[in-house]
């Protein structure tokens, strides 16, 4: 068990290498339990959660047990998307950590998606820096 724990705290070290938040395009992280979701935007470059918004809160709490998780994690991306909005942001890069890219995690994006900027297009406007070969 312990070495399954190490192997995943390598990998997610070496994913996250590549995703990081930051003022201008912060970080949106989720994670998935086996009746909810929760997902964040983070700044990294100042180490502090921007929105949150899970499937427990109380505004998006409403009738859940008619509805599937499918849908209840699409309505969690469409809150979040609104409160991220309300805060003034606008381009997010996504962090999908050990999930891959299906089910509850695709459609909370897919929620988040219609508001809000995935693109890469933020990065154009970043200053250039130097490339370094190995």
């Amino acid at each position: 068990m312990k070495k399954m724990k190490k192997v995943y705290l390598q990998q997610k070290k070496r994913y996250r290498k590549s995703i990081n938040g930051t003022t201008i395009k912060p970080r949106l992280s989720i994670f998935r339990s086996n009746n909810h979701i929760y997902a964040q935007i983070i700044d990294d470059s100042v180490g502090k959660t921007l929105v949150s918004m899970s499937s427990m809160d109380s505004n998006v709490n409403v009738n859940l047990k008619e509805k599937s998780k499918l849908d209840i994690a699409n309505i969690v991306g469409k809150k979040l998307a609104e409160k991220a909005l309300l805060k003034g942001i606008k381009h997010i890069a996504f962090d999908r950590d050990k999930y891959k890219f299906k089910g509850r995690i695709r459609c909370l994006i897919e929620g988040a998606r219609e508001p809000i900027d995935f693109s890469e297009n933020v990065l154009n406007s970043l200053p250039k820096f130097k490339q370094l070969n190995f």
